[in-house]
């Protein structure tokens, strides 16, 4: 399976999160989280700062990970990682190939017309709300 990559970018209000727009395919032009491919020879989390940091400029220092989630398509033989993190300070965004641009979590998150991933952002958004909320007690809900 090809190893991927989500990161979710929460500000500290944990109100906006991170985005990419995207300007290649998959889902070309639209909102998606920052992230990419794990090389052959680096681990997980190596993974997800390099390339967050590529993509961001955001570095260890401005940020801490914590791999919440896999999400396996067998039948693309995918493997995503999802990753998410608060941001420490206020940071300068150093833009690599994609726009990027702070996003209110709202229900506008469901337009799968302006975010990629069919429904799967507000799923993890979601997800790693209930986490922060509440912890692990999944009977939380």
């Amino acid at each position: 399976m090809k190893k991927l990559n989500l990161i979710v970018v929460f500000n500290k209000s944990l109100n906006k999160v991170l985005f990419c727009i995207r300007a290649k395919e998959p889902y070309k032009g639209l909102y998606n989280f920052v992230g990419g491919k794990v090389e052959e020879d680096e681990s997980n989390d190596n993974a997800a700062y390099r390339e967050l940091f590529e993509e961001t400029g955001i570095s260890r220092n401005d940020i801490e990970l914590d791999h919440f989630m896999d999400l396996n398509y067998f039948k693309y033989e995918n493997n995503i990682q999802v990753y998410y993190g608060i941001l420490k300070h206020k940071v300068n965004l150093i833009e690599e190939k994609n726009k990027l641009e702070w996003v209110i979590i709202s229900d506008e998150l469901l337009n799968n017309e302006k975010f990629a991933g069919n429904y799967n952002i507000p799923h993890i958004i979601r997800q790693i709300q209930i986490y922060l909320k509440n912890g692990t007690g999944i009977d939380k809900y």
